[in-house]
């Protein structure tokens, strides 16, 4: 009987053991501040030899999931660092940011630039911050369809197109846009400058005349961006962490940084991207100079994709 009652005194104190330890972890887990690092240009998926880094829908739900689900995060800071991109995965990602930021406080601090597409999915964060030499800003959409005829006139190429639909082979690239289909193409990207308007005009607390005299396509530096009310403060990614804690109301958090995909030894080595390499190879094995490279990916783009995308002579 004595032996049974010391079998059963050494389970209860395993089992002690074991649930304090877990307790006492729960009890003492410091809050925590997410840190997301969103850099590139903003796209559907994939990559290119000519984009590089990008920033996806998947991507941003990704960390966000993490970050929602992680009970001690009480505050997420995004660093953003992006031209801006595609007009539907900017949208999506603005969704992402919509749900969880039901639940914590999100704060957006910029890089070098946060523009166009990059300004567009952060103008819903609670607050922003820039530092003074941000580029920021250049509100506004494109759209472009390059007329490749002469080239292919040139390569002694010539394009029999047979369609079913009136405006089917507008987008082609192969003849000039009659006068009925520019306007089409103006309709559609005055709808999207028309959402982008609206975005910025909810986010920001600003009339949609006032965002309308901003959106230009214009780049302002942080210091212009916060006096015209498209950032709340200046400062570093430290000034969107301070003020993210604050708006959680927690003091001394911990500050998580969350990786993005680790890269292969051979991405980190040579520093590209692995399925960039690996077309670049393929190109250069098939006798293609950089000006063919540029030349095939403009011609496997010809339809439209609107995009909140800063003006490519504006980059850093």
């Amino acid at each position: 009987m004595k032996k049974k009652a010391i079998i059963i005194s050494l389970f209860v104190l395993l089992l002690v053991v074991m649930l304090v330890p877990t307790s006492c972890a729960s009890i003492s887990a410091r809050d925590k501040v997410a840190v997301i690092s969103l850099s590139g240009t903003i796209t559907a998926g994939g990559s290119s030899f000519l984009v590089g880094q990008v920033i996806t829908a998947d991507l941003v739900r990704e960390q966000l999931d993490r970050a929602e689900k992680d009970t001690a995060v009480k505050a997420i800071v995004l660093r953003v660092e992006s031209p801006g991109g595609l007009v539907a995965p900017c949208q999506e990602i603005l969704e992402e940011l919509e749900k969880v930021q039901q639940t914590k406080p999100i704060v957006v601090s910029m890089g070098s630039m946060a523009a166009s597409g990059g300004y567009y999915i952060s103008c819903e964060a609670n607050k922003i911050v820039a530092l003074p030499g941000t580029l920021t800003g250049s509100i506004g959409v494109i759209s472009q369809i390059p007329n490749v005829k002469g080239l292919y006139e040139k390569l002694g190429i010539e394009m029999q197109t047979f369609k079913g639909g009136k405006y089917k082979d507008m987008y082609s690239g192969f003849r000039e846009l009659t006068p009925e289909e520019k306007e089409i193409m103006q309709q559609m990207t005055d709808e999207y400058y028309e959402q982008f308007i609206e975005v910025v005009a909810e986010g920001r607390g600003l009339s949609k005349e006032q965002v309308r005299s901003l959106a230009t396509g214009q780049l302002y530096t942080g210091t212009e961006a916060k006096g015209l009310g498209l950032v709340d403060e200046l400062g570093g990614l430290d000034t969107a962490v301070d003020l993210a804690a604050e708006l959680a109301g927690v003091t001394a958090p911990e500050v998580e940084y969350y990786k993005p995909a680790e890269k292969s030894l051979l991405e980190l080595l040579l520093g590209v991207n692995l399925n960039s390499l690996i077309q670049a190879i393929q190109m250069k094995l098939l006798g293609l100079s950089g000006q063919d490279i540029i030349l095939l990916e403009t011609l496997s783009h010809t339809y439209p994709q609107p995009q909140y995308l800063a003006s490519p002579i504006s980059l850093p």
